[in-house]
C-alpha cells in the first residue's frame, strides 16, 4: 500500500502513510526503512520520495508510470533505426524498454541488454535472439550492473545502441551514480550507432555525475517543450529531433 501511494503521488509524509494504513507511527518508519534499503524509495526527513533528485535516481519500477505517452512516442521513433538482422543493445531505461516491446515487429534481430524487464519482455518472442548481460543485479534499477557487466559489455560489438538517461543539456548528459555511469558508457561505445532517449522531464536538468558529450551519440530523440536556444545548440553537435507525443 505504501509504495503504490508513493509510486502514483512521486512523495508522502510519514504522518500521510501512518493515515493511510492505519498502523502505528514505528511501524511506518520500519516500512519505510526496508523499501528504502531495498532501493524503492528515498527517505527524507517527515517523509520519503521516489522522485529523483541531482543524487539520486527514481527506482525502475517508479520511472515505469511516469511519461509512459513520451517514452512509447520515443520508442516509436528509434524503431526507424532497426532493421531486420541487426544487433541492438537496450540499456536499463524504461525508454530503452517500449522500443523492446516493439523490436517483434522488425525482427529477425540479435537484442542485448542488462534490465530484467526487457529479457522478461523478448524471451519468448519469436525472431529475437536474446543475450543478457550480467553481473550485480541492482534492486533499484531492475537490472544487471558492476564489473562483470561492464566487462560483458566492453566485449560485445552491436550495430545499434539505444539508451537513455536522468539528464542532458546542450552540451552534456548526466546520470547521479558513478557505477550507472560506466554501464551506460559501455553501452553507448559498443554500438557502431547510438541513439539517446529523452523525454521532456529530462531536458535541460543535470545530475551529479558526467556521462557522455551530447556529441557522442549519433542520433537524439526528445520529446518537447524545449527551450528553442538550448535546441539550437544541440543541433550544432549533433542529429536531435523533437518527437511529436502521440
Amino acid at each position: 500500500m505504501i509504495v503504490d501511494h508513493v509510486l502514483a503521488r512521486g512523495d508522502a509524509t510519514v504522518s500521510e502513510l501512518v493515515e493511510l494504513t492505519g498502523v502505528s507511527l514505528m511501524t511506518v518508519h520500519r516500512d519505510i526503512a526496508e523499501l528504502a534499503d531495498r532501493g524503492i524509495l528515498r527517505k527524507y526527513h517527515g517523509g520519503v520520495s521516489a522522485q529523483p533528485s541531482m543524487v539520486f535516481e527514481s527506482s525502475s519500477d517508479f520511472r515505469l508510470h511516469a511519461h509512459t505517452d513520451e517514452k512509447r512516442s520515443l520508442a516509436r521513433a528509434a524503431l526507424r533505426f532497426v532493421a531486420p538482422g541487426m544487433s541492438v543493445m537496450l540499456d536499463d531505461s524504461t525508454s530503452a524498454l517500449a522500443l523492446a516491446r516493439l523490436l517483434p515487429e522488425v525482427g529477425p534481430l540479435t537484442v542485448v541488454t542488462n534490465y530484467r524487464l526487457i529479457t522478461e519482455e523478448l524471451r519468448s518472442a519469436e525472431g529475437i535472439r536474446l543475450i543478457c548481460v550480467g553481473g550485480e543485479y541492482s534492486r533499484t534499477h531492475d537490472s544487471w550492473i558492476g564489473l562483470p557487466a561492464m566487462d560483458m559489455i566492453g566485449g560485445i560489438s552491436v550495430d545499434l545502441s539505444v539508451l537513455s538517461t536522468s539528464g542532458i543539456t546542450a552540451g552534456m548528459t548526466f546520470h547521479q551514480e558513478q557505477e550507472i555511469v560506466g554501464i551506460k558508457r559501455a553501452t553507448r561505445q559498443a554500438g557502431a550507432t547510438s541513439v539517446l532517449l529523452m523525454d521532456h522531464s529530462k531536458v535541460g536538468r543535470r545530475a551529479l555525475h558526467r556521462l557522455e558529450s551530447v556529441d557522442s551519440f549519433d542520433h537524439v530523440l526528445l520529446t518537447g517543450p524545449v527551450d528553442e536556444e538550448l535546441l539550437r545548440e544541440m543541433r550544432e553537435l549533433t542529429d536531435v529531433r523533437v518527437v511529436e507525443t502521440e
